[in-house]
């Protein structure tokens, strides 16, 4: 890319990815939004995608310690609260948990993460790094997959109420809240890469930041779908589901 994108259409770009790449389009969300996955897939799920919940709230302090810019800083700390909480909520993680319970899991386990998939833990902390050592402008690019998110989860909640008994609205506690954030969070990341990418090369940089992120959570699936799908192969020391 040689020449500067318009903000519309560098906005048009930005969601180009998501409608290609967003993990909403793998085969394991699809089987577990049309209540496919018997209850031993829906567990490895929620148990490997916690160690993704525990991660965020680590990398969006890695992006505040390394910020020279009071006003993101300030408008940052809130997804810290979001996460994990402050004295007025209970945050994103301890939503999460109400799931696990409700798949029958002991957090001592989940907040272990002692049964995740190796794969799960190499992508938290391969996001975590990304946003620790890119630069600025490309860390705050890699959380614009939350501008795809409200779509998701709207299909996720409806889908999985309708297809496991096993699941009710308190097990889903942690989506709710994010039907809200997320827009506001995503819209704020949006305005500051359109504004502070001022050059072709940054525009291409935010747009490859945006594929790293879709990149980090389509991987977690591939590894859900290889180890309890198909061929499913389970690596040593992960979950293996009873029954």
């Amino acid at each position: 890319m040689t020449e500067m994108m318009s903000p519309a259409a560098f906005e048009a770009a930005l969601r180009a990815v998501g409608a290609e790449r967003y993990h909403d389009k793998h085969p394991f969300h699809r089987l577990l939004h049309t209540g496919k996955l018997n209850k031993g897939q829906v567990q490895a799920w929620a148990l490997n995608r916690y160690v993704y919940q525990a991660h965020i709230p680590i990398k969006d302090a890695a992006l505040i310690a390394r910020c020279p810019d009071p006003a993101l800083r300030r408008a940052w700390r809130s997804r810290l609260a979001d996460h994990d909480g402050d004295e007025n909520r209970i945050g994103g993680i301890a939503r999460w948990l109400k799931l696990t319970d409700a798949l029958g899991f002991e957090r001592g386990y989940v907040t272990s993460m002692a049964g995740i998939l190796p794969a799960s833990l190499f992508a938290a902390q391969s996001y975590v790094r990304f946003v620790a050592t890119r630069s600025l402008l490309e860390a705050v690019a890699s959380s614009l997959t939350e501008m795809f998110s409200p779509t998701i989860i709207a299909e996720r909640v409806e889908g999985m109420l309708a297809g496991y008994d096993f699941i009710d609205q308190e097990a889903l506690a942690y989506f709710k809240p994010r039907l809200t954030e997320a827009p506001q969070d995503s819209a704020f990341a949006l305005a500051y890469c359109i504004e502070n990418a001022r050059t072709p090369a940054e525009q291409m940089a935010v747009i490859d930041a945006l594929k790293f992120k879709c990149g980090v959570l389509w991987s977690m699936l591939d590894a859900l779908h290889f180890a309890y799908v198909a061929p499913g192969l389970v690596p040593p020391g992960a979950f293996v589901p009873q029954g």
